[in-house]
């Protein structure tokens, strides 16, 4: 049964953290009705509904303002508008308090049910300059009847182990919102594919346009071909149609025909010691896992 999930990729200016969401919900509600069908998933870059200005102290200030609990009003708005328009909406990340008072940067995603399906906390914040905690823990989730989906945020993919980690949970799409002010985003687009490529899953890299962010935002698929790019930092929607099988393929005939790191390892294979995270690969816990069958 063919496993096709319709992705859009918002690259927009970020919202000002002080703006009505009135004006959010619009917007979505406008390329919601430009998509191809209900269920479809629609994506935002890093922080688009906490845009702030000014010095490096005062946007620190705004960021914290704008922080809200995963059970503040914010939430209940966009899983509504969610559920409302039938899509998975995938905001971008927001500023989230803790319980603890920390301040997160975190992913959200709703399902066309109107259900908040996944949260993730940024594990690794652009140190010294973003003021958040990091998360712990990396966030897989299902989208029944069509796969399973991850998230890492901006600078999350400069570690290998981010992507490597949720394709062993079963990623079959890692999504990436970046929001990328600064010259490197050149080598970002690099990472994506590097990172679809060594662990056989698309990535979507949504940057923020200008004059915020240097966009070039993009699709890449398994193989680590490029199937869309916007071609510069202005304001677009790269539209796109997913076919999570292309997974399974590439992982059963290789890359390119050719690799199957997955299938690497064998069971005389004696275990291969990982001094740097104190632990190990062993052959039986290599396999990554398997997103529940489509219904």
């Amino acid at each position: 049964m063919p496993r096709p999930l319709p992705v859009a990729l918002a690259q927009a200016t970020p919202v000002a953290a002080t703006a009505p969401f009135s004006g959010f919900a619009a917007e979505v509600e406008t390329l919601a009705a430009s998509l191809s069908s209900r269920g479809a998933l629609l994506t935002y870059p890093e922080l688009h509904l906490c845009g702030v200005s000014g010095t490096r102290a005062e946007r620190d200030a705004q960021l914290n303002a704008a922080a809200e609990p995963l059970s503040g009003p914010r939430t209940k708005q966009l899983a509504e508008l969610a559920g409302d328009l039938g899509i998975w909406l995938l905001p971008g990340s927001v500023c989230e308090r803790g319980d603890n008072g920390e301040l997160f940067n975190t992913a959200l995603a709703f399902s066309p049910q109107g259900e908040l399906a996944a949260a993730y906390r940024k594990v690794f914040p652009w140190r010294p300059y973003e003021p958040y905690d990091p998360g712990d823990h990396f966030v897989v989730f299902d989208a029944a009847g069509i796969g399973r989906l991850g998230f890492s945020i901006c600078y999350d993919a400069w570690f290998p182990e981010t992507a490597r980690q949720l394709a062993w949970l079963g990623a079959e799409v890692i999504v990436n919102p970046v929001q990328t002010t600064t010259s490197d985003r050149a080598q970002e687009i690099v990472l994506a594919r590097a990172n679809a490529i060594m662990n056989q899953v698309y990535v979507l890299s949504v940057n923020a346009a200008g004059p915020v962010g240097t966009g070039h935002s993009l699709v890449v698929d398994p193989e680590g071909q490029v199937r869309a790019q916007a071609p510069g930092s202005g304001a677009t929607l790269l539209t796109d149609v997913l076919d999570l099988d292309a997974v399974t393929r590439t992982r059963e005939v290789g890359t390119a025909g050719l690799n199957r790191m997955w299938a690497h390892f064998t069971d005389a294979d004696a275990p291969l010691e990982l001094p740097l995270y104190q632990g190990r690969i062993e052959a039986h816990r290599w396999t990554p896992a398997t997103p529940e069958p489509p219904r």
